[in-house]
């Protein structure tokens, strides 16, 4: 895979090499740019904040958890999997390098996933850590919030490809229809995730065109995907996909209308892309009760 590098100042990428779901990205300056971080001096400001986010649908926040909290929960992860054959035994838990597909136990794997790490207290006390509320307080400009129990980890393993192994491009109203479109998600990286390892990416402006006609009722989209092509989308939308790579730590908020989707895990150490997506939201606006539920990948959303 070609090193990717940023070119300059403007975001734009001179090489790429990046996929999703195994169709290569376009190179070009009109179709991938770089994710711009809010500026420090700006996330004191809800203001600044909001417009921020109404700009451009979500806000890079780089640092915005500590990184020991979150490297302790990816150990805690990759350690309770480890019975499963999820990790290459012996190895440091932290580095989810992964074991052959061939030697997992897919049974244990979903039993520990779904009823001792999902809703265990670790994975709680990660979703609710001091840094991360006060932002969403500041951010909602109430201290009454809600955080969605429907909260979902994924790991990546290097090398998976093909349609269905990435995130296909969506958003996320599709999936809360039942309730308020203010709620807003944090994709959190749980360790490094850099370009190559298949991190979270989004379409430049997306949510204006999707805020557009879902008001017109022209989008009423089921809850699914809209595509696994991201280079046909972003012609569609004659947008660029924006990207860049994270760090633990690293925290994105975005709306429930911005489009995004994820790249392919082809990074040459070996190690899973580990990431969860949580949601909060006002407490006095409606929610979606499908989502008060613990995560299931048979829930049925």
């Amino acid at each position: 895979m070609p090193a990717t590098r940023f070119a300059d100042s403007t975001g734009v990428l001179a090489a790429s090499g990046l996929t999703s779901n195994g169709y290569r990205l376009a190179e070009d300056p009109g179709r991938l740019g770089r994710l711009e971080p809010v500026p420090e001096a700006d996330r004191a400001d809800a203001r600044k904040l909001r417009q921020r986010l109404a700009h451009s649908g979500c806000l890079y926040l780089p640092g915005l958890l500590d990184p020991d909290l979150v490297l302790a929960f990816r150990r805690h992860y990759f350690a309770a999997l480890a019975s499963a054959g999820l990790i290459v035994p012996g190895t440091d838990p932290v580095s989810g390098t992964a074991a052959d597909r061939q030697s997992i136990d897919h049974s244990a794997l979903r039993r520990i996933l779904f009823q001792e790490v999902v809703p265990g207290p670790e994975y709680e006390a990660l979703c609710r850590t001091p840094a991360l509320v006060q932002f969403f307080a500041k951010l909602f400009e109430t201290d009454r919030l809600h955080l969605h129990r429907r909260k979902i980890i994924r790991h990546v393993g290097p090398g998976e490809s093909g349609v269905g192994t990435a995130t296909q491009a969506h958003y996320d109203l599709v999936y809360l229809r039942e309730g308020t479109d203010h709620v807003l998600s944090a994709w959190i990286p749980l360790g490094d995730v850099p370009l190559a390892r298949g991190p979270l990416i989004y379409l430049d402006g997306s949510h204006r065109r999707v805020r557009a006609e879902e008001a017109a009722g022209t989008l009423k989209r089921p809850a699914a995907s809209m595509t696994a092509d991201l280079p046909a989308l972003a012609d569609d939308h004659d947008a660029r996909w924006l990207v860049t790579d994270f760090r633990a730590g690293d925290v994105m908020i975005h709306t429930a209308h911005v489009i995004h989707a994820s790249l392919d895990n082809r990074h040459p150490d070996g190690a899973f892309r580990l990431s969860t997506d949580i949601r909060y939201q006002p407490a006095g606006l409606p929610v979606d009760a499908r989502w008060q539920r613990h995560w299931h990948d048979r829930d049925g959303l």
